[in-house]
């Protein structure tokens, strides 16, 4: 436990000095104080999961990346935790299209973990994504949506088109 708390201090300082703030100007972004922030980057305590949401604010980063960091949060769930919240947090789509496009990707990981075998190991965990592959990514992400907003349309059209058609006339 004591490796995980001094890895999880270890990386909030080096993002702390990265985001190029001092140890108190984090504490007062974060709303804890400055010694508990201290203690926290020495590895001596182990913060809530709301302390490392409010940290991830301060620093402006994932906070799911902490709680991984933390032994909180596998990374696996982690990865689908950021796919989840590029979703919801795309300008580019409407409330039905993000809700569709979770859907989709929550029964397609439903389906992986039912088709798993059972004494197969997990599979690895991705590497963090440069800008360049987080752009190509959201791009695909905002095509897809795109392709599944279209056709979706094209099926509700072709459903009223044929519901009209095959009516009688009274």
């Amino acid at each position: 436990m004591t490796s995980i708390r001094a890895d999880l201090g270890e990386y909030l300082k080096e993002q702390r000095q990265h985001a190029k703030l001092s140890l108190r100007q984090l504490a007062d972004a974060a709303g804890v104080s400055n010694p508990y922030l201290s203690q926290i980057e020495r590895g001596l305590k182990k913060p809530s999961a709301e302390i490392l949401q409010s940290l991830a604010k301060g620093l402006r980063i994932s906070a799911e990346s902490l709680y991984v960091r933390a032994g909180l949060l596998d990374e696996q769930d982690a990865a689908q935790v950021e796919v989840k919240a590029a979703i919801l947090g795309d300008l580019g789509l409407n409330e039905r299209q993000k809700r569709v496009l979770l859907d989709i990707y929550e029964s397609f990981c439903e389906d992986n973990d039912r088709l798993a075998p059972v004494d197969a190991p997990k599979a690895t965990p991705r590497k963090r994504a440069t800008k360049k592959t987080a752009t190509k990514r959201s791009t695909t992400a905002k095509t897809t949506a795109k392709t599944t907003a279209k056709t979706t349309a094209k099926t509700t059209a072709k459903k009223t088109s044929t519901a009209r058609t095959t009516r009688k006339p009274s």
